[in-house]
């Protein structure tokens, strides 16, 4: 089964500097039917003006994941990490005991755009960690490369949860597919363009909750951009 999480129904945040929709609650939205999926917690998607950014501020016991999609960020956490992070960039902090950092956009003209995934860790109370890596759209051309994963196979960054998160950039027509197994999950996140999955069609933005076990075709109708989890 599918259930189709609308773009236009996620939460909005919006700021002088920041323009912030949530696909579960976050912050200051609320909605009692959408608290996460599995052990997903948070998927923002994130604008954030030239220059501006999230001054120092703290996490605790989340893995958190930063997409970076287009511009540059700057990242300094309290483990001693001093980052820019540009559009292929994917990041991985365990919060664990305590973790306090900002991020701000790198450029004082051009926006940023990225999202903030949220995953709940399997164990609380880890160390603080930090792993970051540089993914090029060949790796995820019309193919659903591993970005994410709990044992970090090939090549992708290691996450303290049984999660594995792919993403895909899709060609007009192209298509991939995807098993879910007896006692999985999924969830797709729409970045750009459209794409339909198990008769129904998504638009940039959207996401869609998968409880069934089956293999599963994506197929983008225009070129398109995704993450693909894939949850206990």
């Amino acid at each position: 089964m599918i259930t189709i999480r609308p773009s236009g129904d996620r939460g909005h945040a919006h700021r002088s500097w920041l323009s912030s929709y949530h696909t579960f609650s976050f912050a200051d939205y609320y909605h009692p039917n959408h608290m996460g999926f599995r052990s997903l917690r948070v998927i923002n998607e994130d604008w954030i003006a030239p220059g501006m950014g999230f001054q120092p501020h703290n996490h605790r016991n989340m893995e958190i994941v930063t997409y970076l999609l287009e511009g540059s960020l700057d990242h300094k956490d309290s483990m001693g990490n001093g980052t820019t992070m540009n559009r292929g960039d994917v990041q991985r902090m365990t919060a664990g005991t305590g973790v306090t950092h900002s991020e701000y956009n790198h450029s004082q003209l051009e926006p940023l755009h990225l999202l903030q995934i949220w995953i709940l860790p399997a164990v609380n109370e880890l160390d603080p960690g930090y792993e970051q890596r540089h993914f090029p759209d060949s790796e995820k051309s019309n193919h659903l490369g591993v970005i994410v994963s709990p044992d970090g196979r090939d090549g992708s960054i290691r996450i303290h949860q049984d999660v594995t998160l792919y993403a895909s950039i899709l060609d007009s027509n192209k298509t991939v597919t995807h098993l879910v197994d007896c006692h999985r999950y999924g969830w797709l996140q729409l970045i750009k363009g459209r794409v339909t999955i198990a008769g129904q069609i998504l638009q940039a933005g959207d996401g869609a909750a998968i409880d069934e076990p089956g293999t599963y075709l994506i197929e983008a109708l225009e070129r398109a951009e995704l993450l693909l989890f894939d949850l206990a």
